[in-house]
């Protein structure tokens, strides 16, 4: 076999290449810490890594879906609660109002509760960040409106919200929402807030009829029909404090177990793409002096001519 003379020259300079390129990598590998740089690096890793990272950014927004639906289920809370002290006030003046004869003291009584209904209201419209928490899925108007007469007293209390609330992903198929709507008398899905066909709840009109009643001087009507209508819109808000508890709970669970896997991933994708500083800094020091040695041997050789070798 002929060897021409350039045969070799070609050979180191493929040679020297080859070690500059590798040397390259491995200086990248040191400065960034990443192993993977470029799909031809590890083309299995790397798609490792991509599917991991997407995974990754699907859980992040569960999070931030989670938290969403945390933050609204404080504020629901916050206004159960209220309603809840309401309900509780206007069960002792409904009480008390029973065992006093028709006069004055009812009529105080009577403008108490117009208060506690205004309250009421007032909670039945809270807002979170701008959207009507009990509208249902048409939070961008208020939940109810009031009719008043000519003196400013409320004298009906409609919905006008849906009964749909909005759920959205908080992990692999499992939709969660954390809402109720204002008031549901279709007696199927969610429970309504103020009022529900399936319950016998109706706090506004209950407390309507309770203010009406006392401004009535009406004591055994209040006895005998406003001390039921509110127990059994106590008992109506208690069963959404349960379910709202509930929600938080099994909320929380979930952003425990979706930090978790955060978690998890995070120290896949380093074991596939971080470089390991003390092993890459050998390898490097290594290719340094094979490229430096193929540097001298290869000026060693060429600097030869064909006297050196027939002396």
């Amino acid at each position: 076999m002929r060897v021409t003379s350039n045969t070799f020259p070609n050979t180191l300079r493929e040679q020297l290449l080859r070690l500059n390129q590798r040397q390259s990598r491995l200086q990248s590998q040191a400065a960034t810490g990443q192993l993977l740089a470029l799909p031809e690096d590890n083309p299995a890793a790397m798609r490792r890594v991509l599917d991991m990272q997407n995974e990754a950014g699907s859980v992040s927004q569960y999070q931030s879906n989670v938290a969403r639906h945390q933050e609204l289920a404080t504020a629901t809370y916050s206004g159960l609660k209220a309603l809840r002290s309401l309900v509780d006030r206007a069960g002792e003046i409904a009480t008390l109002a029973g065992g006093i004869q028709p006069g004055r003291d009812l009529k105080l009584y009577a403008t108490e509760v117009n208060g506690l209904l205004e309250q009421a209201l007032q909670v039945a419209n809270s807002q979170n960040r701008g959207d009507y928490l009990f509208a249902g899925t048409q939070a961008d108007q208020p939940a109810f409106v009031a009719t008043r007469d000519a003196d400013g007293k409320v004298t009906s209390i409609a919905y006008q919200g849906n009964t749909s609330i909005a759920e959205s992903e908080v992990s692999d198929n499992l939709q969660m929402s954390a809402q109720v709507p204002g008031a549901n008398s279709t007696g199927v899905g969610t429970r309504g807030l103020m009022s529900d066909s399936r319950s016998g709840a109706d706090l506004f009109q209950h407390l309507l009829s309770l203010r009406d009643r006392l401004d009535a001087g009406d004591a055994t009507a209040v006895a005998a029909n406003s001390l039921d209508e509110l127990k059994a819109d106590e008992e109506h808000l208690l069963v959404h404090m349960g379910a709202n508890g509930a929600a938080q709970a099994r909320l929380e669970t979930t952003q425990s177990l979706l930090k978790d896997r955060s978690s998890s991933i995070e120290v896949l994708v380093s074991k596939e793409a971080d470089a390991d500083l003390a092993q890459t800094l050998v390898r490097l020091s290594e290719i340094q002096t094979a490229y430096q040695a193929a540097l001298q041997s290869g000026g060693s050789i060429l600097n030869r001519s064909l006297l050196d070798y027939i002396r």
